[in-house]
């Protein structure tokens, strides 16, 4: 069964990128995209339990513009070298983004959504923008890869996944991770920011995960007294890593590092593209 990837698209040059990262991510696996638009129009609400009039002017006009431009962008698709067994699929969904999101994971059978991100100037400076912030913490069960802007697609050499080992792993809910590490011959970087000795919880949390990556290359790796988005930046900065993961678990690590004020904080330096992974219970 071929992987299925959704791409978010708002038809921007951002978006576009985060489109070719995927394919080039993906260049030697058989894939089958699917480039979502969710269109909205003025006047109705998304989140009202009525749909618009189908006959509405304001619709039609929304909905045809979607799918022009869906229709173009297939058309650009077909310009870049891919492989045979990368195909195509639009949708254009009436539908906040995060709701359309959800509902072509469900209906499609989703495996990993990639989505571009564009900073914001001014004093936020954020690399991270609302909608990327809303997807990787709304979207529990499939995993978000964000790209942000003007990134230049570069093979992963490694993968840093920071952790407390404060949780305990599960090898489906890395699978996605290990799965890139091995199509790109690439390792994986478990980064730990010490701020005391681990306990009997977290060091069996530890030699779990060791298991878990057993096969994998991968390496484990300590900083002492470091403020943790300063660490991980540290740490990326250094080794010219070329992708950050994630598990998207309430009140964990991963939480905290995209709480809005760390992500201001933490914006100079994550401008890589950041892998959310998700909690398979």
């Amino acid at each position: 069964m071929n992987k299925r990837i959704l791409i978010p698209t708002d038809f921007s040059s951002t978006a576009l990128n985060a489109s070719r990262y995927a394919m080039q991510l993906f260049a030697e696996v058989a894939c089958d995209f699917y480039l979502l638009n969710a269109y909205q129009i003025s006047g109705y609400s998304v989140d009202s339990p009525f749909d618009p009039d189908p006959e509405d002017i304001g619709y039609q006009a929304a909905r045809s513009s979607s799918e022009k431009h869906l229709s173009e962008l297939m058309e650009q698709m077909s310009f870049h070298p891919q492989n045979p067994g990368h195909r195509f699929e639009p949708i254009a969904s009436y539908n906040s983004l995060l709701h359309a999101v959800e509902m072509a994971i469900a209906q499609k059978d989703i495996d990993l959504v990639v989505m571009g991100t564009k900073g914001i100037t001014g004093a936020e400076s954020l690399i991270f923008g609302t909608n990327a912030i809303n997807l990787m913490e709304g979207i529990t069960n499939c995993p978000v890869l964000t790209i942000p802007e003007q990134y230049g697609f570069q093979p992963p050499n490694e993968i840093v996944f920071p952790t407390d080992f404060k949780v305990f792993y599960k090898k489906k809910e890395l699978q996605h991770m290990i799965e890139l590490v091995h199509i790109h011959h690439a390792a994986i970087r478990v980064l730990h920011i010490e701020k005391k000795e681990l306990n009997q919880e977290q060091q069996s949390n530890r030699e779990l995960l060791t298991d878990i990556l057993e096969g994998t290359a991968h390496s484990f790796h300590v900083l002492k007294d470091r403020r943790i988005h300063k660490g991980i930046g540290a740490f990326v900065n250094s080794r010219n890593s070329r992708m950050i993961a994630f598990i998207n678990r309430k009140h964990n690590l991963f939480s905290t590092i995209l709480s809005r004020p760390l992500v201001k904080e933490i914006g100079y330096h994550y401008k890589i593209p950041m892998l959310a992974l998700n909690d398979q219970n």
